[in-house]
């Protein structure tokens, strides 16, 4: 497989790492890791009632002839009695081409995709002043006014008042947030490896925000990020991107990944961002500001085991997505 099809495939993708495999083992998932000559896919099994499952690879498989996994697999998910195979590659729309489809034999395309399909990819491998002038005028505007009103940006283990802000931007945004223990377990396997860092914005040593931040290899990842009310007026959430840029530039990555925006093409979203609100619009016209580039990946590919149970899935992700 050309593997130059997506702009970060010299390093695996973080979801097919081991230490994503022993953090979600903590929450209910199974991991499997398969291998050949050429390739490797991590697959995280969840049991369902009734001694079903569904089967998932996150970003992978990882390496070249993917074919030559997929009867390892197919036997480990009818072992499982998985209901379906659910493959989110980690290339980019670019990517689909007539080999990948040849290598995806005897899966179906599935536009629905349980990671974001798009996100904004922020390419490190220039100096602090260009990466600054390619940013939004606005966007570095709001990075040098956080310092300047003595905003400062510093690591932190401090999951507790993370974790208590999250709350406050989930009941502002509209999104679910995990139990603390989710985060805490994150930093906590991560962390020790230097795979994950906790960055926190203080003014006056009042925390306003923080940004979990995620490393493997040459690739960075802002996963996690959390912000107060009162106090967004002194920009800590921008002068904590440009810090997590900094930092993961310090730290050997050429790409931080700002992780999930509007799936839509990047016409579209520059079109409608300023009139839209709903979903990941607000975050896109956040995320965009900072100089980089709108990728969106290829769909998934599924393998169904069990047809009349696949179904009945699809029909209540359906409802849940319709609430």
């Amino acid at each position: 497989m050309n593997e130059t099809s997506h702009p970060t495939s010299n390093t695996p993708h973080l979801l097919q790492s081991p230490l994503w495999g022993q953090f979600k083992a903590e929450f209910g998932w199974e991991p499997k890791v398969f291998s050949s000559a050429s390739a490797q896919a991590q697959v995280l099994f969840r049991k369902l009632p009734l001694g079903f499952s569904i089967a998932y690879l996150p970003k992978g498989p990882v390496g070249k002839d993917w074919a030559c996994l997929w009867g390892q697999i197919d036997a480990a998910c009818k072992q499982h009695r998985a209901v379906f195979l659910q493959v989110e590659p980690d290339l980019s729309e670019g990517g689909l081409t007539v080999e990948l489809t040849e290598q995806m034999q005897g899966f179906t395309v599935e536009t629905h995709t349980i990671q974001p399909r798009s996100t904004i990819l922020v390419n490190l491998q220039a100096d602090e002043d260009e990466l600054l002038a390619r940013m939004k005028q606005k966007t570095r505007y709001n990075v040098r006014l956080a310092d300047k009103k003595g905003v400062v940006v510093r690591e932190t283990n401090d999951i507790q008042g993370f974790y208590d802000l999250m709350q406050t931007t989930g009941t502002r945004d509209g999104f679910a947030v995990h139990d603390i223990s989710y985060y805490q377990k994150a930093f906590d396997i991560f962390s020790p490896s230097g795979a994950c860092v906790l960055l926190g914005a203080f003014h006056e040593e009042k925390p306003l925000a923080y940004l979990m931040l995620f490393l493997s290899g040459e690739r960075s990842w802002y996963f996690y990020g959390a912000s107060d009310d009162a106090s967004r007026n002194l920009m800590p959430t921008y002068l904590l991107q440009w810090e997590a840029m900094r930092w993961s530039k310090a730290h050997g990555a050429t790409i931080y990944d700002l992780w999930g925006i509007p799936d839509a093409s990047a016409e579209e979203l520059e079109e409608q961002f300023t009139q839209r609100s709903d979903g990941l619009w607000g975050v896109y016209r956040f995320k965009r500001g900072f100089g980089g580039e709108v990728v969106r990946s290829v769909p998934a590919f599924v393998r169904v085991y069990k047809p009349l149970l696949y179904r009945a899935y699809q029909k209540i992700r359906a409802g849940r997505m319709a609430d």
